[in-house]
């Protein structure tokens, strides 16, 4: 092998070397929705890598996220120029926050007209994206553009994970170069063996630990070791605030609950803890202010995670900087049997009532029992997710997703691409009928691909977080709250979807198993009550 990766003299184009890195790296599918300046990597396009065309650039990027999430490899996107990676940055956002491998590439103008300012063209294309990329460069020279998609993906992957971003002038790809060949880099980081010894005695000190679980778990596949270190410890568990998988079973035992992102409601949640372990996420993510009384001193807090940022910005304790899988099988060997009594998890609130007009309460604990074995949930339902959390109990691995960013728009073409991932299974997506408005398009991918996917529009004709939000902050009179009018049956089938509205608990449950059982992709649009949720107490 030559230099810098090179295999021998051959020369081939920038586009072939590309196109045999992504082959190399098991990209077998690209995202995107096409301009003038992407079509010279377009043209001839070969018949074993799937271009999956999505109607908006941010549909593009969601779907993208939901297909590497899926498959556990980076999702590759191609964009137009400026002006389609503007489109694309609040799912690029969703990416950084949900620490999604993403490779982006994006269209630029021909070298040589660059200085005149060209129409189309991206003035300082590399900035654009930051700060939420892992990597962003436009390559000098048309030959250094393999290289850098090549270091984009290894960057991807590398754990904490997220996008990166290349920009390529339009006349790079048939520009020659010598081909790159792909390498071997390891992901995994071991713990520091002091540090698992420190925690190994916290824990067989502590009276009463909690294991506060993150996405992190998840996202490495490590939910069976996670649950085998909390049966060995004896721990109560955790979700992190905002966690975005799930990464326990949500009907273990052990199982305490969900926690609150308001400092002062956590703080309440963990108070008769003495040891706080938190694992695969931060500590913590609040959304509102208050004293984390957590941070006075009561609890001794350790942290897991591969984000060595997270970790700097930690407030209390001790900080592990490891990967999922090497950290927790490590704790595993060392804890010893816990003779403490097992926790109590919580309780399971009884089936709620049926009524008219339709609790969404009722439509959660419906879903659950309608969702089929091995589906997967897609959400983005932020002010229906404390009820979500109650009715609809997750069952671990690969069993849920939503974003970590707050920013909408994500989950309905997230589930396209978990679809796309995940052919095999049923895919749910549960979404709100404002969140839907935002990349409603995402539908016609979903169609045309007869894609296993089962969307649930949770229809309260408006923005019920924001609605909430109002009470809790004692605003009066905000605009721009109520969305009447929205026929979601119409929008659906326009684009070639099976749909139904249904707006009476009777028909809930028929309909549903309609939806889950259809051959395709099928809308399921459901009227609730617009009853406004609390989804934060007034004095937190």
């Amino acid at each position: 092998m030559a230099k810098n990766g090179k295999t021998g003299s051959k020369s081939v184009t920038v586009k072939q070397a590309t196109l045999d890195l992504l082959r190399a790296f098991g990209i077998t599918k690209v995202f995107g929705n096409p301009g003038s300046t992407e079509l010279p990597f377009l043209s001839d396009w070969p018949g074993d890598i799937d271009y999956v065309l999505a109607l908006q650039e941010a549909s593009a990027v969601g779907m993208a996220d939901g297909y590497a999430q899926a498959t556990r490899n980076a999702g590759f996107v191609n964009l137009h120029s400026a002006a389609g990676v503007g489109n694309a940055l609040g799912n690029i956002y969703t990416a950084h926050r949900n620490q999604t491998p993403l490779v982006i590439t994006a269209g630029q103008q021909a070298r040589s007209i660059l200085p005149l300012q060209a129409f189309l063209y991206a003035e300082r294309a590399s900035e654009f994206p930051r700060p939420y990329v892992k990597y962003s460069v436009e390559p000098a020279r048309a030959e250094d553009v393999p290289a850098a998609i090549a270091r984009a993906y290894y960057t991807a992957m590398q754990p904490p994970c997220g996008p990166t971003f290349v920009s390529i002038p339009i006349d790079d790809w048939a520009h020659a170069c010598a081909p790159i060949e792909a390498r071997k880099v390891s992901r995994e980081i071991g713990p520091e063996p002091e540090a698992m010894k420190a925690l190994v005695a916290a824990l067989g000190s502590a009276k009463h630990p909690a294991l506060v679980v993150g996405p992190g778990i998840d996202r490495a596949g490590a939910v069976d070791l996670m649950v085998r270190v909390a049966e060995k410890a004896k721990a109560s568990v955790w979700v992190s605030p905002f966690s975005a998988r799930c990464s326990f079973p949500e009907r273990h035992p052990q199982f305490a609950g969900f926690l609150h992102a308001s400092p002062a409601q956590l703080s309440d949640a963990l108070r008769e803890h003495d040891l706080v372990v938190v694992i695969g996420a931060p500590v913590f993510t609040f959304h509102v202010e208050g004293h984390a009384a957590i941070f006075d001193g009561g609890a001794t807090i350790f942290q897991i995670t591969d984000d060595a940022d997270a970790a700097a910005v930690t407030p209390s304790g001790t900080s592990i900087i490891a990967t999922m899988k090497p950290a927790l099988s490590a704790l595993l060997d060392m804890l010893p049997e816990s003779k403490r009594a097992a926790p109590r998890g919580r309780t399971l609130p009884p089936a709620p009532q049926a009524g008219d007009p339709l609790p969404v309460e009722f439509l959660l604990h419906a879903l659950s029992q309608a969702m089929p074995d091995g589906a997967s949930l897609v959400e983005e339902v932020p002010s229906h997710r404390p009820a979500m959390q109650k009715f609809l109990p997750m069952p671990g691995q690969d069993s849920f997703y939503t974003m970590s960013s707050g920013g909408l728009g994500y989950s309905l073409p997230a589930a396209v691409g978990m679809a796309l991932g995940k052919t095999k299974q049923r895919t749910v997506c549960l979404i709100g009928d404002g969140s839907a408005m935002y990349s409603i398009q995402a539908l016609w991918t979903a169609a045309q691909r007869k894609l296993p996917l089962t969307i649930v529009v949770i229809n309260n004709s408006g923005y019920g977080a924001m609605r909430s939000f109002s009470q809790v902050m004692q605003v009066r009179n905000v605009p721009g709250l109520e969305l009447p009018g929205i026929d979601f049956v119409k929008l659906a089938e326009s684009m070639g979807c099976h749909a139904m509205r249904v707006s009476k608990a009777a028909e809930l449950g028929d309909a549903l198993r309609r939806g889950m059982a259809h051959e395709g992709t099928s809308l399921v649009e459901v009227v609730v009550d617009s009853a406004v949720p609390l989804l934060y107490g007034q004095k937190h």
